[in-house]
């Protein structure tokens, strides 16, 4: 078993070898062409992403501060009601 498994890698680096011997300039430039276009567009997609983050970081922000207003107002609205309950009770016992 283990002569198989060591002539099947041999045979799998000859094969690659014999294959890498029959590529072209021009066959690697179009690969290396369209390697460097996909990073190219790789870094751009990232470059968005980034973008997309950032904004949606100060999104939160702003929600944030929006409902910390909107929860102080809420207690101040409550306090308010407490307030006018507790002279309306007032007025009416006397």
């Amino acid at each position: 078993m283990q002569k198989f498994v060591k002539l099947s890698a041999l045979a799998a680096v000859l094969a690659m070898a014999a294959g890498c011997q029959q590529i072209t300039r021009e066959e690697f430039e179009a690969v290396k062409s369209t390697a460097d276009t996909a990073l190219s567009e790789a870094r751009a997609a990232k470059s968005a992403a980034d973008a997309a983050a950032a904004a949606a970081s100060s999104a939160q922000a702003s929600a944030d501060a929006a409902k910390a207003a909107a929860d102080q107002a809420n207690a101040c609205c409550a306090a308010n009601s407490d307030k006018i309950d507790q002279l309306w009770n007032r007025m009416m016992t006397k």
